[in-house]
């Protein structure tokens, strides 16, 4: 008897970088992350703290998130990272936003519209609009979530 064995080929990299205070943001990621591991996508998850901008460029295409504090305040935590990718020029990777927010606040998720325009700004390729979730993610938004994985990974992978 001959076994094979199963080869899996990673066809992409992603990184999905994040800053969460309460558990919310992060575990958005990580659904994400699941789903875009479903597509053969390889994937890492950093906080933002650990990362730098230009890491993203080692990478095909990056996935990141926020939570927005307060009314419109992006996380202190969150500064840097936002203020350092004005620097970095994103183009050729195909890119994306989300994160959470309340929406008691007027200005809800606006760091998930901050980084998509700053994304857009820096050459990169949003090909679907920033994901946002409303404190944690119930069973609506991980259906959500599954269709803008599915979305973003067809435009990472060339099947847009």
């Amino acid at each position: 008897m001959i076994k094979l064995k199963k080869m899996v080929i990673m066809l992409a990299k992603v990184m999905i970088v994040y800053a969460s205070m309460t558990g919310n943001t992060e575990e958005i990621a990580d659904i994400l992350g699941e789903e875009l591991e479903k597509y053969d996508i390889e994937v890492e998850i950093e906080e933002c703290i650990s990362v730098t901008p230009e890491d993203l460029l080692e990478y095909d295409g990056a996935l990141i998130g926020g939570y927005t504090y307060d009314d419109g305040q992006l996380p202190d935590e969150f500064v840097d990272f936002y203020e350092d990718m004005a620097d970095v020029d994103f183009s050729g990777m195909v890119c994306a936003s989300f994160g959470s927010g309340d929406t008691f606040y007027d200005e809800f998720c606006l760091t998930v519209d901050l980084v998509e325009t700053r994304l857009k700004e820096q050459g990169a390729t949003v090909p679907v609009a920033g994901f946002k979730v409303d404190l944690d993610p119930d069973e609506d938004d991980v259906a959500k979530a599954e269709e803008y994985a599915k979305t973003y990974a067809n435009a990472l992978l060339g099947n847009a």
